[in-house]
């Protein structure tokens, strides 16, 4: 499992290499807040529909974390209200980025196939499609990093996102892979594991793929 995000991750992609080079114009990176944001609003929505297939109360109570991680406890909390911080120190307008307004159909194909994918199967693939948490942190680390040193025109509060998901990308990524190390006991289940871990990685490349090309054909 480490080794599929190692090598499918898509902080190899070039649209992330060329971000933390400081190579992205404003333009591509409002473009890419704006439909990245499309992505982070629907995490609470596919985590909620793999929290209704977890066997146990103890499950549950791990997993909802994650929820609560994104939608906050109450209003003006969470990663989703952290990523419209950022939206507004790009320069976008909260309710654009509420209304979907510029998401491309790649991306939104993309998100819904994913959200879709942990809707329709077993609990083992949903919470292995999760397991990009494992790469996650550090791309977050090298994100603050090029966003500090490179495009210094974004107020520093606004990549409050980013700071929150190294320590919370580490738990998470910890815990679903000991929960599916522990349910893929026959080759085949394994299998399955890596198979949806490698969707996943596909769904983000894609994601970026559709960023990358701004709409073009």
């Amino acid at each position: 499992m480490r080794a599929v995000t190692g090598q499918r991750y898509h902080s190899a992609h070039p649209f992330n290499l060329r971000m933390h080079a400081g190579e992205l114009s404003q333009e591509e990176l409002r473009r890419w807040v704006a439909n990245r944001f499309y992505y982070q609003r629907n995490i609470p929505v596919k985590d909620a529909l793999i929290l209704a297939k977890l066997p146990s109360a103890g499950h549950r109570r791990q997993w909802i974390r994650r929820i609560h991680d994104h939608d906050g406890l109450r209003d003006g909390e969470g990663g989703i209200e952290r990523w419209l911080r950022l939206g507004e120190a790009v320069g976008l307008e909260r309710t654009g980025l509420l209304a979907d307004e510029g998401v491309l159909p790649g991306v939104r194909f993309a998100v819904d196939a994913y959200v879709e994918f942990c809707r329709s199967r077993p609990v083992l693939d949903a919470v292995a499609s999760s397991l990009t948490e494992l790469s996650a942190p550090d791309l977050m680390v090298t994100r603050i990093d090029a966003f500090e040193r490179h495009y210094g025109w974004i107020e520093p509060a606004g990549l409050a996102y980013f700071r929150g998901r190294v320590p919370q990308g580490r738990r998470d990524g910890i815990e679903a892979l000991g929960w599916v190390v522990e349910w893929a006991a026959t080759r085949a289940e394994q299998e399955r594991a890596v198979a949806a871990l490698s969707f996943k990685c596909d769904v983000l490349w894609a994601l970026l793929d559709a960023v990358d090309r701004g709409g073009r054909a």
